[in-house]
């Protein structure tokens, strides 16, 4: 599955895709696990850990991470950061230290137009802040308002 979605990305992407894969699964705390969700590969906490699942669609696991090669950019979507102030903070402010370019982003959503600037040490240390019982915790405060 995995495999499958590299091996179909733009040849321009490929390798930095791959790259970036490697990189979130390297650093993602145990615990999440691996799927493909929206057409992207994506990185949640399984039912067995979380029956209640994602509220928008009933028996689904809850999304975490999502990769994504699209026609102009590299997507990663992180629900971290749209639900927790401070990592988005952290984030930024990590990334204007370590990054020339501009940051692009909407509330969930990293796009990287160049596999040239993708900071994948950057996005390895943001994969490793949350794990998969404090995404839970942050989720449920959200959904719960």
């Amino acid at each position: 599955m995995k495999n499958t979605y590299i091996e179909q990305v733009d040849e321009k992407w490929r390798e930095g895709f791959a790259k970036l894969v490697d990189v979130v699964e390297s650093n993602l705390p145990e615990g999440f696990e691996e799927s493909m969700n929206y057409d992207m590969i994506s990185y949640v906490v399984p039912l067995s850990t979380y029956p209640k699942g994602y509220h928008c669609t009933p028996n689904t696991p809850l999304p975490f991470i999502s990769l994504a090669a699209q026609k102009r950019h590299i997507a990663v979507y992180h629900m971290g950061i749209y639900s927790d102030p401070a990592l988005l903070s952290w984030f930024q402010e990590e990334y204007m230290k370590r990054v020339p370019t501009k940051l692009n982003m909407g509330k969930s959503c990293i796009r990287f137009t160049s596999t040239k600037t993708i900071p994948y040490e950057l996005i390895g240390e943001l994969v490793s802040k949350m794990t998969p019982a404090q995404w839970i915790s942050k989720y449920e405060g959200e959904i719960n308002k």
